[in-house]
């Protein structure tokens, strides 16, 4: 019998050891593949002097020259050094005036890193770099603006727009209600996909607040004088358009355009570039379809996989050898993509081999996990094989790493924590609960009672004001009785309110366990009846995030102990911000997969790897009815969800240079979780391997044929229930089972 708390060869569920090493790459480069009496030859022989030596495609995307050309760069090959020997080759071969040349980036970094790298290409240098136009599309476009006398200050500072937010909030008395964040994310995604305030729906009431607090907000940013990284590609758009001249004299005026990151392009971004593009469409884009895992933050894959459908001649060139990874990686990475039929189909190449082959961890739940997982890296650090930033841990959201997190925050282990720097304790959905056990062990904690206030539906300003003058004036032993003497309380309020009175006294003698599932008996049912609080996060992760406060608390035997315990990992996090403020920090690094696109480590270990997990539970559920407003337009079919998530385990893989390590928890928010699809179907036969079997979960469904409510049930209570008010249009909701 596998002992799952140990790291081995095969998953835990394998029916065969079949997973093959990926192929090793022929070993040809330009000092083979170029021939000294080629006219360019002296182009790629001063390329090699600066060890620089491309491989057969690499050198195919090189001497590309005209037209339209979409390079299909998988992990690790070498797609940078592609698109700086372009332009080298393009100026010092072909004789193209620095000038004419736009590359196209996606983070300030990887510009500077490109003209630096370029400056040192044989026979060029950083005059002849800082001529070419090299940016991100913002960066690039804002000077566009500014020649055509644009002169407004850019709003880059994320807390000022969500302080404006908060402040329109407030004067719209709606400061309860939406996250500025969401806001924001849903004003930007309209604006990706090259459309106004005027474009959102007007039909609910949350449609119209929202539709009113954004154009507040546009008001109020005309009024400063602003404009946001959003406006900044809109308005050129729009100001492209209304101005042939200008647009002309763009097109003239770059006759070669190369872009990076293609797979995370948006509407907007392309739209620009194809304006720009036009009429030789000399347009070189480089990107991965497999590796699109941004589509929540607007990013279209269907531009890259439609790119030959808008440009008919272009020359595809696939870029397939993997410089990164060792051959068991990369064949595990490929077996495991392979499965995903919405692609371009292709199979990296190695360059390296390991005696280390991937290792599987089957741990009964998260916090084993986390001790395994963290044991096994302090084993080598301590023996001398590593040290502590050769390991990155990556986890499919936030929530998942509360177990690694804390124990590493206990632990003293020095770590980088990608994320707010917040824990997961004190984020704003776990805080309500965490403040209702610190108000049943002391009542007169005024720092945790703002947070509770919205929860009973009482404005969190005035209702925290009463209570404080209150108080002041009159001490109570229990402070949130005064909120009984608020003027034009409504019945319903004050039921809630007595009702925490008494739950806040039961609380107290209670287990964490039995504390948290009694908090979330009234807490749950509040998220799910405010319409709005399903903007900001989807119902699973919500469910998620609060299961996870459950598997904490599950591990003390008083509420006191819990609160010292969420304490300690609070002030303990804040001691090591000064870790994870100096640069090239010896510390592990601890982020969401998405977070590490584009970096690699000497050892990745991958936690979560389970059904629910990885794939997320929001994509093995995901339906096509509508949510109440979409940040993305249009409902999102399982498969396409379930492909997405196949591409994040995919990115996860291929982040590991030397040794990967893929753990699965045996149990998830206390109930079996089977190991991930995505690591067995390459262990299962052909004939072996079934579809996901659907399964039927008890749901409550609005009964009027016009509404397009339903919520999961949570709890046996709710199964003997007859029926319940529909949270959107009132009206009754049945019961009834429903496939997943």
């Amino acid at each position: 019998m596998t002992k799952t708390n140990e790291f081995h060869i095969l998953p835990h569920g394998a029916k065969h050891n079949n997973v093959k090493s990926a192929n090793f790459a022929d070993q040809n480069t330009t000092v083979d593949l170029v021939m000294d009496h080629e006219e360019d030859a002296f182009f790629f022989r001063s390329l090699e002097q600066n060890g620089i030596k491309l491989n057969q495609p690499q050198l195919e995307a090189v001497r590309h020259f005209a037209g339209a050309a979409l390079v299909l760069a998988g992990a690790g090959s070498g797609k940078t050094r592609v698109l700086i020997s372009r332009t080298g080759y393009l100026i010092s071969v072909k004789k193209v005036h620095p000038k004419k040349i736009m590359l196209v980036t996606f983070t300030r970094k990887a510009s500077e890193e490109m003209k630096q790298r370029i400056s040192q290409l044989p026979g060029l240098s950083f005059t002849v770099a800082q001529t070419i136009t090299i940016g991100t599309f913002h960066s690039i476009f804002l000077r566009l603006l500014r020649s055509r006398g644009y002169h407004q200050q850019i709003l880059s500072n994320e807390k000022r727009k969500q302080v404006a937010i908060k402040i329109i909030l407030k004067d719209k008395g709606l400061q309860d209600s939406y996250e500025p964040e969401t806001l924001l994310a849903i004003l930007s995604d309209y604006k990706n996909n090259i459309q106004s305030i005027d474009d959102i729906p007007s039909k609910s009431t949350v449609d119209k607040e929202i539709k009113s607090i954004l154009q507040a907000y546009e008001r109020w940013k005309q009024e400063h004088g602003l404009l946001d990284f959003d406006d900044i590609l809109l308005e050129t758009y729009h100001l492209l358009l209304r101005d042939p001249k200008l647009l002309k004299a763009m097109q003239t005026r770059f006759d070669y355009i190369l872009c990076d990151e293609w797979q995370d392009t948006n509407p907007i971004q392309f739209a620009l570039i194809q304006l720009i593009a036009k009429p030789t469409n000399n347009l070189f884009v480089v990107g991965d379809d497999d590796q699109t895992i941004y589509s929540f933050n607007g990013a279209d894959r269907s531009i890259i996989l439609n790119f030959e459908s808008h440009y008919p001649s272009t020359k595809v060139i696939t870029l397939d050898i993997n410089y990164r990874s060792t051959a068991s990686i990369i064949g595990l990475a490929n077996q495991v993509i392979d499965y995903n039929k919405d692609r371009n189909k292709k199979q990296l190449l190695a360059t390296k081999t390991s005696e280390h082959p991937p290792y599987y961890l089957r741990p009964s739940n998260t916090d084993e996990e986390a001790k395994q997982i963290i044991k096994k890296i302090t084993e080598e650090v301590e023996q001398g094989h590593r040290s502590y930033n050769d390991f990155a841990i990556l986890h499919r959201t936030n929530s998942s790493s509360r177990a690694i997190f804390d124990l590493l925050v206990l632990e003293g282990i020095p770590f980088l924590s990608f994320t707010k720097g917040e824990t997961f304790y004190e984020q704003a959905l776990v805080k309500p609960v965490i403040d209702y056990m610190r108000i049943a062990l002391n009542p007169v904690d005024m720092a945790a009672y703002p947070s509770i206030l919205p929860t009973m539906y009482i404005n969190r300003d005035f209702g925290f004001k009463h209570i404080e003058t209150n108080q002041l004036l009159e001490p109570k032993q229990q402070p949130l009785e005064h909120l009984l003497t608020m003027t034009h309380l409504k019945p319903f309020q004050k039921k809630q309110i007595e009702e925490r009175l008494k739950i806040i006294k039961q609380i107290k003698a209670m287990k964490p366990i039995q504390a948290v599932k009694k908090i979330r008996s009234f807490y749950d049912e509040y998220l799910e009846a405010n319409e709005t609080k399903n903007l900001t996060m989807h119902k699973e992760m919500i469910l998620e995030t609060l299961s996870e406060m459950e598997a904490s608390a599950n591990k003390f035997d008083t509420i006191t102990d819990f609160i010292n315990f969420i304490d300690q990992v609070i002030e303990k996090n804040k001691e090591m911000e000064t870790i994870r403020r100096t640069p090239d920090a010896n510390a592990i690094s601890l982020m969401t997969i998405h977070r590490a696109k584009g970096l690699e480590y000497p050892v990745i270990f991958l936690a979560g790897a389970s059904e629910g997990i990885l794939p997320h539970s929001s994509a093995i559920e995901a339906s096509d009815k509508k949510d109440l407003i979409s940040i993305n337009k249009g409902s999102k079919k399982v498969e396409a969800a379930i492909e997405e998530e196949r591409r994040l385990m995919y990115v996860a893989i291929t982040r590991a240079v030397e040794e990967l390590y893929i753990s699965s928890p045996s149990y998830y928010r206390g109930e079996p979780a089977e190991e991930s699809r995505f690591i067995l179907d390459p262990f299962t036969p052909a004939d072996q391997q079934k579809k996901q079997p659907k399964h039927g979960v008890w749901v409550w469904e609005c009964s009027k044929d016009t509404c397009i409510c339903w919520m999961r049930m949570e709890s046996k209570d709710e199964i003997n229930q007859e029926t319940r008010e529909c949270p959107m249009c009132k009206a009754d909701m049945v019961k009834t089972k429903r496939e997943i």
